[in-house]
């Protein structure tokens, strides 16, 4: 399976049956005039059979800059048939007060390429709730948020590796020379014990190391 990172959240996965593409986002360097710096670049040329968005933020639900005709589920939890067969979405909050402050956030987990994937969204909870994780179930490869501030920190992040146990884990939304907020990821990756640094964007889970715990890959920024 083709992985590829635009930046923040946003991962396009790419099987022999289906592409998926979750939590777009559009042009939005005009944060910058609100004193906020986002400078990936807008994503273009993209289709996909399945788009996934985790919730209602507009650095992750840009549906507008996907094309072809996909199925879209955004924002919903549940259990959903698609074109890649059943997504699992579960509840979950961006926030440790039950939602009251950044709203809900949903974990979407299904399985592409022979491979059981899953992204946590902006999952911001304190920590993972037994039955969601018993939800999510076995994981291969796991997308998971480690830039603190609205979301999991690194601290928070490794428990959740350490719960679910996945074969890989990539990190995301986090502080890069693109963003100016959030924290890097390096309090999280020293944590780990494997780390595979790449030199671009893209990769393919074929080419990925296999250890005997997680192995943090970390593509290169857009």
């Amino acid at each position: 399976m083709e992985v590829e990172w635009y930046g923040q959240s946003a991962f396009r996965l790419a099987a022999s049956q289906a592409t998926v593409v979750i939590d777009p986002f559009d042009d939005l360097s005009g944060l910058r005039s609100r004193g906020v710096q986002f400078d990936y670049p807008a994503i273009e040329g993209v289709s996909a059979d399945l788009l996934l968005v985790t919730h209602e933020h507009v650095d992750h639900n840009g549906v507008e800059v996907v094309a072809g005709d996909p199925v879209i589920l955004r924002s919903t939890a549940g259990r959903h048939g698609s074109p890649i067969g059943d997504v699992i979405g579960v509840a979950s909050e961006h926030d440790e007060v039950a939602g009251t402050e950044r709203g809900p956030n949903t974990i979407f987990a299904f399985e592409l390429g022979g491979l059981r994937v899953c992204h946590f969204g902006d999952f911001g909870q304190g920590g993972l709730r037994e039955e969601q994780g018993e939800a999510i179930g076995r994981v291969d490869l796991l997308f998971l948020p480690v830039g603190g501030g609205p979301t999991l920190g690194a601290e928070q992040a490794a428990a959740i590796v350490d719960r679910i146990a996945p074969r890989w884990v990539v990190p995301m939304h986090y502080r890069t020379p693109r963003i100016g907020f959030l924290e890097p990821a390096d309090a999280f990756l020293e944590g780990q014990a494997h780390v595979e640094r790449l030199d671009g964007p893209v990769f393919d889970t074929a080419a990925l190391p296999v250890e005997d715990r997680p192995v943090a890959v970390v593509p290169a920024a857009p």
